[in-house]
């Protein structure tokens, strides 16, 4: 059974072009990989597709710039494969990535999602460890396991340790709960507790299957400087907090109140804004 990667594009084309050829060069050839074009003012990423001449590869154009939540949710809506992973335009697979989570994923059938071992490269691909990334490692379980409704929300609010493009999802529990509306940086947090509360399971292994690339131009690195990613997760963590607390799940409203990491990062941010206005006196 083919599994479907999905990959929104608007970004750099070299580097799209260096995701997609790690796509083609998997181990397990068993795949459709879809692009859908979110209105990149270039025919570039098109025509450079087409020259491949690979029929498992597919380009599609939105009609208009849906943005991240619209794209996610139109690369979604073209999934035909029973699994599906929705990879990030600048990240890398590695070449037993898809065979590594397809065995994941034989292992633990009833799974909705599955989570390898990630690491971090920067824009010149050479890997990398910010503090936000050695805090996601310390977060995440330290060995194979499986998290289930409230132990996985719990894992989740205290940090969202998992890399949103390396996760490979089952389709049918995905259509079932959705994307939330209105929500860019927080989008993949609240797909995974959607589907904790429907109960779900995320089966993890940390064996490093994938490559995600952390740059500036990022969704959340660039909203993390003007501060809209913080009241987007003040919101959606409030919101968390009560909907544990009716479902009484404690230790997950619990850790939906303290959200520390966010607490860190919005703490960093603000030092490091701080910083840069600080200019030499001599």
């Amino acid at each position: 059974m083919p599994i479907d990667v999905m990959m929104p594009f608007y970004g750099d084309v070299e580097q799209f072009k260096q995701a997609v050829t790690s796509v083609l060069e998997q181990s397990d050839p068993d795949f459709r990989l879809v692009v859908v074009d979110d209105g990149y003012p270039s025919d570039e990423p098109r025509e450079w597709l087409a020259g491949l001449g690979d029929a498992r590869v597919h380009y599609e154009r939105n009609a208009h710039n849906l943005g991240v939540n619209g794209n996610f949710r139109r690369c979604v809506d073209l999934v035909t494969a029973d699994r599906y992973v929705v990879m990030g335009c600048d990240d890398v697979m590695l070449p037993g990535y898809l065979a590594g989570v397809r065995a994941l994923a034989d292992a633990h059938p009833d799974a909705a999602v599955i989570a390898p071992g990630v690491e971090v490269i920067d824009a010149d691909d050479r890997v990398v460890r910010p503090l936000g990334d050695r805090i996601k490692s310390v977060l995440a379980p330290s060995s194979a396991t499986v998290l289930r409704g409230e132990a996985m929300a719990t894992s989740l609010y205290r940090g969202n340790w998992t890399y949103f493009p390396s996760l490979l999802w089952r389709t049918d529990a995905v259509r079932a709960v959705g994307f939330r509306e209105g929500l860019d940086v927080v989008l993949d947090l609240a797909l995974l507790v959607d589907l904790a509360f429907a109960g779900e399971a995320l089966a993890y292994d940390p064996r490093v299957l994938f490559r995600y690339r952390r740059h500036d131009a990022s969704v959340s690195s660039v909203q993390a400087v003007d501060g809209r990613r913080f009241a987007e997760e003040n919101a959606f963590f409030d919101g968390e907090e009560q909907r544990c607390a009716a479902r009484g799940w404690t230790r997950a409203a619990r850790a939906a109140r303290l959200h520390a990491t966010s607490r860190l990062h919005h703490g960093m941010a603000r030092i490091a804004g701080a910083a840069s206005t600080i200019r030499p006196t001599n």
